[in-house]
């Protein structure tokens, strides 16, 4: 895994506990931050999986004679 995916799994990870801290301290700026970090999270991991299809190159076929 690139350093690109660790960053979007502890963008998930951290939004994910600031969210349920937020709930539980019933503080909403905190349970939104912690939802828009869950967010960007997964945004993250698809751009960076679409961009990494997108760069791949085709396959070089071999014309016969």
């Amino acid at each position: 895994m690139s350093w690109l995916n660790w960053a979007s799994v502890l963008f998930i990870f951290v939004g994910l506990g600031l969210f349920l801290y937020g709930a539980n301290i019933y503080n909403a700026i905190v349970g939104w931050t912690g939802f828009s970090f869950g967010i960007i999270g997964i945004l993250l991991c698809v751009v960076t999986y679409v961009y990494g299809q997108f760069k791949k190159e085709p396959e070089q076929t071999s014309i016969p004679p």
